[in-house]
């Protein structure tokens, strides 16, 4: 084996790691069978953290209004934090109940589930609360779907999160296939794994006694991510729940998907710093498996750098081959590399159901990846618990 050789065997072997972390979630991600609901019983609140939404809060209300559930066995509470428009009345006259939040020292979505969670959890608190975004519909089954594994045991609950609007352009379509791959792909073999899926900011359910036991003192810009970890280091694995669905709007344009990807690398890549190293240790001193995964999935870096690398040390490998005369056994490692990627994104494709559009969006993935790199090498002003609002579609600059 020549030096050149070597390199690229030890350059290949982080990447082989990643890839393959993602073939086995790939593989383990078929649809379970979900459980029979039984009678409703269960009282929820869905809380609504919102920002300057006047434009989108009505229909997001309006959506939950149209659940499958009992009236009198859920409340709508809209907490308009920090806003400069009509958000609690257009709230309030759609028929939710409305908590005003003035704070301009702590602002953020964090601190805003925060005071919602001190505000209803008190006296005749109900069995569990649900987070839903501004701007998102649901399906009608969500509570129904919680509700039975509530009934089973389970504290936390993480539903289906996926796109609004995939078909208004190619980078929602893209962004379709993403989520599908993160929330649906990886989600599905974690809970076949008895692992924990996460939490993904939208569509989240908890009970009281886990709020109770880790406080929601979360004020990152990934607050999801930064209490999921939290959860799973104090035993609370979040359960998934493939059923029942949240829709949440993307942006579609390309200042817009800039400013939220942006503060989404940012924020995950914070996380990475403060908790993938202190994970990894403690999972493996206590054989933590749900530990030892959250700590993983930190430690993997972001799809696109992943393909990023493989083109690279593919490229590297083939020319290096060219050189010697004859195809050198390394460049079948980086292969390998790339197929299971493939397997990976083809299945996030799948699952996000959007088809043959879905599937000409892919052909701008290599431009995707090239535009996602940049951005990562920029660090992002986002400042703690700072609401920076992704402006919706249709909506004036």
């Amino acid at each position: 084996m020549t030096a050149a050789e070597a390199i690229l065997l030890v350059l290949a072997t982080p990447v082989l790691a990643a890839s393959g972390y993602l073939v086995l979630l790939t593989l383990l991600s078929w649809r379970p069978r979900p459980p029979l609901p039984g009678p409703p019983e269960l009282r929820f609140d869905i809380v609504v953290p919102a920002h300057d939404e006047e434009s989108g809060i009505a229909a997001t209300v309006k959506s939950l209004h149209a659940l499958d559930y009992p009236h009198e066995l859920r409340r709508v509470v809209v907490v308009a934090d920090n806003c400069t428009d009509a958000t609690a009345a257009r709230a309030r006259d759609a028929g939710a109940h409305v908590l005003v939040r003035d704070n301009p020292t702590l602002r953020g979505k964090g601190y805003a589930l925060a005071h919602a969670f001190e505000q209803l959890l008190g006296d005749g608190a109900p069995d569990a609360v649900v987070v839903v975004d501004a701007d998102t519909l649901v399906s009608t089954n969500l509570l129904r779907a919680f509700a039975v594994r509530l009934d089973a045991g389970a504290s936390v609950l993480q539903a289906d999160y996926t796109v609004r609007n995939a078909d208004a352009s190619w980078r929602t379509r893209l962004m379709a296939i993403a989520l599908a791959a993160i929330h649906a792909l990886r989600s599905l073999a974690r809970e076949r794994l008895g692992l924990s899926c996460g939490l993904k900011g939208n569509g989240m359910c908890f009970t009281p006694a886990v709020l109770a036991a880790v406080p929601h003192d979360a004020f990152s810009v990934v607050e999801d991510l930064e209490y999921g970890i939290r959860l799973g280091r104090a035993g609370h694995r979040v359960h998934y729940v493939a059923e029942a669905h949240v829709y949440g709007e993307m942006p579609s344009g390309e200042h817009n998907s800039r400013t939220q990807r942006r503060r989404w690398e940012a924020g995950r890549a914070q996380m990475v710093r403060l908790h993938a190293l202190p994970l990894l240790v403690s999972a493996l001193r206590t054989r933590d498996r749900v530990s030892l995964d959250l700590a993983m999935d930190l430690l993997v870096p972001p799809l696109a750098t992943v393909v990023a690398l493989t083109v690279v040390g593919l490229g590297a490998s083939l020319g290096l081959s060219w050189w010697a005369g004859h195809l050198l056994w390394v460049t079948w490692t980086w292969i390998g590399c790339l197929l299971g990627l493939c397997a990976y994104v083809l299945r996030g494709w799948q699952l996000s159901g959007t088809g043959a559009s879905g599937l000409l969006g892919l052909c701008f993935a290599p431009a995707y990846v090239v535009w996602k790199l940049v951005l990562m090498l920029r660090r992002s002003p986002q400042k703690r618990g700072e609401w920076v609002r992704t402006r919706r579609e249709g909506e004036a600059p």
